[in-house]
């Protein structure tokens, strides 16, 4: 009678059924190399994950086209102890980037929300401005002269939005790599440039550049640097977004989504992983894979919304 009951406490009991999970080691995987800020995120979660599930969380960088060599990766691995680590930024943008969609979009089970990143502005220094509104006053006297960048396709389509609505001829420029594009930045042959603020914070203090502009819609803990909305420009608002993914077909139970959800939140809530993450340029966000999924939807809809402005039409 007691094992009975037992069993009947522990099939209503999230925690029962968490336990079962992890029973071995489990594996990250990152769409991004490694030192990116997510990246350092991901190890440093991983790290005081693996103390709270008695199980070895390994972190392995896959990064590489736009992002779908390690979603491939996880969706193919059909394991419940393989997640995605990485901002949505890798997959949100691919219905307008990619000619062909090469995994399922329906297999993505959103697990948890962990962070967002800080996207920052950035001019050369030796533009001599000081803020976005004077950034754009001069792009306005010289149509076709001022050359711009990003790191993402939703930062390219907002940017590129708010550019067309405010009448602004400015080229994008593309790039394969960051470090191609600071430098082009530093020399002056970009005059604006959309990134991560922990790709541009080094030359930023180093004065070889300046950072104008946060595209979040709240200023980062310990940054005196003003948001787009404050600078008058609340059409550039974007928040990055770092969460964990996995397979639904991996079989990852309710259960155990909910923990990994709940040890983030009681990992992050530790105030030196919040003060490293912000060093690294990433505010602490953790949520539940249903409140992940719906910052996701609100990402996806900002993204539809200024994508009609440019004509351009999801191929899928």
């Amino acid at each position: 009678m007691k094992k009975l009951a037992a069993l009947a406490l522990c099939l209503i009991s999230s925690v029962c059924f968490a336990q079962t999970w992890p029973q071995r080691s489990v594996k990250f995987i990152l769409p991004l190399g490694a030192g990116s800020g997510a990246d350092i995120g991901a190890r440093l979660f991983a790290e005081r994950l693996s103390k709270r599930w008695g199980q070895p969380v390994v972190v392995e960088n896959r990064p590489g086209g736009d992002g779908v060599i390690a979603i491939n990766a996880v969706m193919s691995a059909r394991d419940d102890h393989t997640l995605l680590w990485g901002p949505s930024s890798t997959f949100v943008g691919h219905p307008y980037s990619l000619e062909r969609l090469p995994y399922d979009p329906k297999e993505f089970l959103h697990v948890a929300r962990v962070t967002n990143t800080v996207v920052a502005i950035a001019v050369p220094a030796s533009m001599n401005v000081n803020s976005l509104k004077e950034v754009f006053a001069q792009a306005k006297q010289q149509p076709g002269k001022y050359n711009w960048t990003s790191v993402t396709t939703i930062t390219d389509i907002i940017f590129a939005g708010y550019f067309k609505s405010a009448d602004l001829d400015m080229v994008r420029i593309s790039y394969k790599d960051t470090v191609s594009a600071l430098n082009d930045l530093i020399e002056g042959r970009i005059q604006l440039y959309g990134a991560a603020y922990a790709i541009v914070r080094t030359q930023g203090q180093a004065g070889r550049i300046k950072i104008l502009a946060v595209t979040n819609r709240t200023r980062a803990p310990g940054l005196d640097i003003p948001t787009v909305a404050e600078a008058g420009f609340p059409e550039l608002n974007f928040d990055g977004l770092i969460g964990l993914i996995a397979a639904r077909s991996s079989g990852l139970s309710d259960a155990a989504r909910d923990q990994i959800a709940a040890d983030v939140k009681a990992v992050a809530a530790d105030p030196l992983v919040a003060d490293r993450l912000i060093a690294t340029a990433q505010i602490i966000n953790p949520g539940t894979g249903a409140e992940f999924a719906a910052s996701i939807e609100e990402q996806a809809a900002q993204l539809r919304a200024t994508a009609k402005i440019l004509g351009m039409q999801p191929r899928f």
